[in-house]
């Protein structure tokens, strides 16, 4: 059984190419971060990929956030919850996202 190419990542952890971008993935960038992926989190990746495609860029915090409470009912420290170094450190990265040069956290 072949084992699958490893995903090339930028100096700071970001994948170079977010096309390849797949759940295995997610799963191993979240344990470079020490986070435990839960339904939520998979849930506010989903939303953070389907925007990016429909928009051709990574959503605002703020956008997320809105989601959270619409979805979840959760405020806006939910995401910083499930994120705790930051969203764009953090739920950037693990959803498969280049970072963002400029960034409002929200």
């Amino acid at each position: 059984m072949n084992s699958p190419t490893p995903a090339v990542l930028d100096e700071e952890g970001y994948l170079v190419e977010p096309n390849e971008w797949t759940p295995e993935i997610a799963l191993e960038l979240a344990r470079g971060e020490h986070i435990e992926l839960t339904s939520v989190h998979w849930d506010v990746i989903q939303f953070m990929r389907h925007f990016q495609a429909e928009h051709q860029v990574a959503p605002d915090a703020r956008f997320v956030i809105r989601h959270l409470l619409s979805a979840h009912g959760l405020d806006r420290n939910a995401l910083f919850t499930l994120f705790p170094y930051g969203y764009v450190k953090q739920a950037c990265k693990i959803a498969g996202m280049k970072r963002p040069r400029a960034w409002s956290t929200g």
